[in-house]
């Protein structure tokens, strides 16, 4: 396995960098020149992909290919948000699967893992490498208006247990996982995509129900988990849990024994965009421990800035040097679990494309996942 080593972390080097901790949204079905200039200036963690930037199987395959080698010195994530039901970027010809609120009235773990197997090998087909799931949010709240039957089930043990069938299914073919959102959205009444949702659990209740799933992805040995805008008083009474050191840090990180990257979820919704411009949120999301940060609009001016409010944060000693240079390590780490391979392969033909996606197979589990709706 190749080791992508990290160099010393001073002036132009130091720039080169930074960029390792974005992951970027871009409008278009090609690299945008914009990004392309951002990845030479600062270097890029990785891409996300959303609908506005998938035309069919191959041109995803090729898009793929070109953003894995954007940096030569560390390959770049190309990371989907591919959860199942309405939280979706890949349509037909890909299998489109059911909400995963049918794995959990199915209370079938070999049914999930026989999803998740699928769904890794066809995000490999097309050179995706990382997947922004399982949600391991507990449905607690049917009056939630963004996780509802996104969530696999109403019970934090099902959760767990399927959640990390999941992770184990989806990594071991060879897509790295995303366990979202810490500390728990499922218990709230307001999308994070429009305001700051509170949650009013003390810390007890939090550990009892909210924490469990996600003690039992670290257990499962889960790549990567993001983080919710929420604002959780109990944990912290300032900050929403993206931004706080306490949530992510001594809960999470410490506490919980997490060792993997941390994700914020898209610093660009307004749960925290209304109380911080982006750059002064990526700062304070490193801050609190987080490794990585999503800016998915496809705004590059904000991208840049963002990552110049790092660059500066670190010059004036606000931000830590070894924050940073942990999150990279982690990063690193990561990446060749899950890379080493990744970047010297050649996209497969549309042909091979055509044989690995919305299979026979396939299919025949959607129908069966369907069966509990």
């Amino acid at each position: 396995m190749r080791n992508y080593n990290l160099r010393p972390m001073s002036g132009l080097a130091l720039r080169r960098q930074i960029g390792r901790l974005l992951v970027a949204g871009f409008n278009g079905q090609a690299l945008p020149v914009e990004l392309k200039s951002l990845a030479r200036q600062f270097g890029l963690g990785g891409v996300i992909l959303f609908a506005r930037n998938i035309a069919e199987p191959a041109q995803v395959a090729d898009l793929s290919f070109d953003t894995a080698r954007l940096v030569p010195e560390l390959p770049c994530w190309v990371s989907v948000d591919q959860e199942g039901g309405r939280v979706a970027r890949l349509k037909a010809p890909f299998t489109e699967w059911p909400a995963m609120a049918t794995l959990g009235r199915s209370g079938d773990t070999g049914l999930a893992e026989r999803f998740a197997r699928a769904l890794g090998v066809e995000l490999r087909a097309v050179g995706i490498t990382l997947d922004f799931a399982p949600v391991l949010d507990i449905h607690t709240n049917p009056k939630n208006p963004i996780i509802g039957d996104r969530a696999l089930a109403e019970k934090a043990a099902d959760v767990a247990t399927l959640g990390s069938a999941i992770i184990r299914a989806l990594q071991g073919s060879g897509v790295a996982a995303c366990g979202k959102h810490f500390p728990g959205h499922g218990d709230t009444s307001t999308d994070s995509h429009i305001e700051l949702p509170l949650v009013e659990h003390p810390p007890e209740r939090l550990r009892e129900v909210e924490f469990v799933p996600f003690k039992a992805a670290i257990e499962a040995g889960v790549a990567s988990i993001m983080t919710a805008h929420v604002f959780a008083p109990a944990l912290d009474e300032t900050m929403p849990a993206t931004l706080s050191k306490r949530v992510v840090n001594d809960l999470l990180r410490k506490e919980l024994g997490f060792e993997g990257v941390i994700f914020s979820d898209d610093l660009e919704m307004k749960a925290i965009a209304n109380h911080h411009t982006v750059p002064s949120a990526a700062v304070l999301s490193l801050a609190a421990g987080c490794d990585g940060i999503l800016i998915c609009s496809g705004d590059h001016d904000t991208q840049a800035a963002a990552l110049e409010a790092v660059v500066h944060a670190i010059e004036d000693g606000s931000l830590p040097y070894a924050r940073v240079e942990d999150a990279l390590k982690r990063h690193q780490r990561m990446k060749e679990r899950f890379l080493a391979s990744e970047v010297a392969a050649r996209p497969l033909t549309a042909g091979a494309i055509r044989r690995a996606i919305g299979t026979d197979e396939h299919q025949a589990i959607a129908h069966e996942m369907a069966r509990f709706a």
